[in-house]
């Protein structure tokens, strides 16, 4: 029996690639708005500060906020295209018709000005400021975009809980997991390392030049035609549901009764034939958030990521102000995406295993059982807390001990990949741990509502402490301009005190303190707070997370 929880059914493969690459196509947006626009910002105006970056990441507060509109997406739909397809295939264009606009907005200097200007004659100088840029614009766009990207995870994560059977349900964070990383990567890591001309002139080009091989605006647009060629596909080859109840043969041979196998589904109660009045649905997602158990996860979720925000959102911006090249940077995520997907399987399988066959089990080992106490559901993710805190700690020590000279050794590039994959692949341990304990506890009979709910609470609590964050590294950090040996407080701002011809002299770095701090909270919330809620949340009943 354990071996049919830990393997994909193969009536599952077709809906679980399906899956993963409608995450996929999430995955790309949220690439570009949580690491390459914040990337090229840092390394094309020196200027920028941490709080306009923290400003940027705004952009990304739709993906904490869809609860307040995913009962409208459950609610509305047309029952002739589906419950799932009549918000997937809509936003998909859209999405991808945005994607297109803005490349072609980008193009012409319209928005984000400057970033393209290596592949192409401009007055505008390549190395432009923060105020040039027209930072709040910029974030007007991703908003946007964030927003649609959010409103079709919606949908999607509704879908994945009708569309696999109950035998490979606990997959559907494994979809999410291989699908997300792989549109973040090719957003992030690989669109950095081909649109840097000094890593294509190094690796791939026998005659230098100034630019890469593919421009941002050239990206968006690329990018917009796959999202409308896979709508396509979704509108034309897909349908909204399996039949449930099949029945299938277990092998290829002539099958008597006992060789047949029942395909089971959830069931889509709430609005499977008609649509759902709107006030029902919130009634419903007013009855969760009231559940004991819901809010305790809740508050776990609020407070579990502020630990790493300083780590995960200033660290490799911090190289790269230093002088680490962003090509460079991104080559230590690219090794990482391998070890992403390939971890994040075995990770799923491992949430898998423990949910089924030693869950809730005493552990003999003392050093274990303090650090994430009696084995359960939640142990993946509590191990991926621990190393996420520990990633942090070598943060602080990766940024001090960045070479003066700037020239970066061996050794210490190995030290900036170690720390990015340990960081990373506990990300990862986390996020599986977590989709998979999700996927236990929702009830399907509320649709989308329920798993969209925990997922925001999980995606909130790593977006409302970043601007927050931001703004302390930049009120902590003390600098000065030393201008012709006469030195004088900062109020001018790093790109004035260059162009008079000063030195900007950092008295005091803000990044250390913060990061220490975020450290020390977090610390005394694991031990203090979050382990214990963790394991009291693993032993609760399924009834207890039931409101209908």
């Amino acid at each position: 029996m354990g071996d049919n929880h830990r393997q994909l059914a193969k009536h599952d493969v077709r809906p679980f690639c399906l899956l993963v690459v409608l995450y996929f196509l999430q995955g790309i947006p949220v690439g570009l708005a949580f690491g390459t626009v914040p990337f090229l910002l840092k390394s094309m105006a020196k200027d920028t500060t941490f709080t306009e970056l923290g400003l940027f990441s705004m952009a990304t507060y739709p993906y904490s906020l869809k609860i307040l509109w995913s009962p409208i997406v459950d609610s509305f739909y047309s029952s002739k295209i589906g419950r799932r397809r009549s918000w997937i295939i809509p936003v998909q264009l859209i999405s991808g018709l945005m994607l297109w606009l803005l490349g072609f907005l980008i193009s012409h200097n319209w928005v984000f000005a400057g970033v393209d200007n290596a592949y192409k004659n401009s007055d505008v100088p390549i190395d432009v400021t923060g105020k040039h840029l027209n930072i709040s614009s910029l974030t007007l766009c991703f908003l946007l975009l964030v927003f649609l990207c959010a409103t079709q995870d919606i949908a999607v994560d509704g879908w994945a809980l009708e569309i696999l059977s109950k035998q490979s349900l606990s997959y559907a964070s494994t979809a999410q997991t291989i699908g997300l990383n792989t549109g973040y990567f090719l957003s992030f890591t690989i669109f950095l390392t081909f649109n840097s001309g000094d890593f294509i002139n190094k690796y791939i080009r026998s005659s230098p030049k100034e630019y890469g091989i593919i421009s941002f605006s050239n990206y968006l647009q690329l990018a917009g035609i796959l999202y409308v060629a896979v709508t396509l596909y979704v509108m034309f080859f897909t349908k909204e549901r399996p039949s449930t109840g099949m029945i299938l043969p277990t092998n290829t041979k002539k099958s008597d009764e006992k060789d047949l196998l029942q395909v089971e589904y959830n069931s889509d109660i709430v609005g499977s034939t008609d649509n759902t009045r709107l006030t029902d649905v919130y009634t419903a997602f007013w009855k969760i958030l009231k559940l004991p158990s819901v809010q305790s996860l809740m508050t776990i979720h609020f407070v579990s990521k502020f630990a790493f925000q300083c780590n995960e959102g200033a660290t490799n911006l911090k190289l790269l102000e230093r002088g680490f090249k962003r090509e460079d940077l991104a080559i230590t995520v690219l090794i990482d995406f391998p070890f992403e997907i390939i971890f994040g399987y075995y990770v799923a399988k491992w949430s898998t295993y423990i949910r089924h066959e030693v869950s809730s089990t005493e552990t003999s080992n003392k050093l274990v059982k303090f650090l994430v106490g009696e084995t359960g559901v939640l142990t993946p993710w509590l191990w991926g807390f621990l190393g996420r805190l520990t990633a942090a700690i070598m943060g602080n020590y990766l940024v001090s001990q960045f070479p003066s000279d700037g020239k970066i050794t061996r050794g210490y590039f190995f030290l900036v990949i170690f720390q990015h994959l340990l960081g990373s692949f506990m990300s990862t341990v986390q996020f599986v741990g977590i989709s998979a304990f999700h996927t236990r506890i929702a009830d399907p009979v509320i649709g989308g509502t329920y798993m969209t709910l925990l997922n925001t609470l999980s995606n909130l609590g790593g977006t409302w402490p970043r601007l927050l964050i931001m703004y302390m590294i930049d009120t902590l950090t003390n600098v000065e301009c030393d201008i012709n040996g006469l030195t004088e407080e900062l109020p001018m701002g790093k790109a004035e005190c260059i162009s008079k011809g000063g030195k900007v002299i950092v008295l005091r770095d803000g990044y250390y303190i913060t990061n220490i701090i975020c450290i020390i909270i977090g610390i005394i919330l694991y031990f203090g707070f979050i382990k214990k809620s963790a394991l009291r949340l693993q032993k609760m009943p399924i009834t207890s997370w039931r409101c209908l």
